[in-house]
């Protein structure tokens, strides 16, 4: 990625927890990011068109840390319990981010690349599962891109549930995680 993208991308995100989507201007950002505005423009048609450049640094970040912190040396069964103490992990640390990216998303025509966004977790869930299926620790039926769709989609609602919208205590989101991940097992394996 273009430096000037990033520090533009960094900027943007700094301003928008500062300010809100509504009272971020790109000057503001610009000014951040320490790039003129012109230089917005070569990347970014508006404020809103930099969320899904948002969305991808967070996908990044997920991905990354799926692949840092889950072991593929222990059982299927410690790993799909790392996969879910990273996702709540990376959602209560970036909560901030994360609302910030679901509204200007869902107020903006981009909310349709969410799925090309994130196309890269989607890849690693898909490889994560396809072993144990193949091995029979997963059930022999299951679809393997649809299950890590939906997978995504539950680790990170249950997350979401927890640290954006309910913004339980550690207890009660401690307690989803486990729920969630109880959910997935008896979904998924044999």
């Amino acid at each position: 990625m273009d430096n000037k993208k990033e520090k533009i991308i960094r900027s943007a995100i700094q301003v928008f927890k500062e300010k809100g989507i509504e009272k971020t201007k790109v000057s503001d950002i610009v000014k951040g990011a320490g790039v003129a505005q012109g230089t917005f423009y070569l990347y970014f048609p508006s404020k809103l068109a930099v969320m899904p450049s948002i969305a991808e640094v967070m996908v990044k970040r997920i991905v990354e840390a799926m692949e840092e912190e889950v072991k593929p040396e222990k059982e299927f069964m410690e790993q799909l319990e790392q996969v879910v103490q990273v996702a709540f992990k990376i959602t209560n640390d970036y909560r901030e981010i994360y609302a910030l990216m679901f509204a200007g998303l869902a107020s903006s025509q981009y909310l349709s690349e969410w799925e090309k966004i994130y196309e890269p977790y989607y890849a690693w869930m898909h490889k994560f599962l396809i072993q144990p299926k193949a091995t029979g620790v997963l059930r022999e039926n299951m679809d393997v891109d649809a299950t890590a769709k939906l997978l995504i989609g539950l680790i990170e609602a249950g997350a979401e549930q927890s640290y954006l919208f309910d913004k339980q205590d550690e207890k009660k989101a401690n307690q989803k995680q486990k729920e969630v991940l109880e959910f997935s097992k008896n979904a998924i394996c044999k």
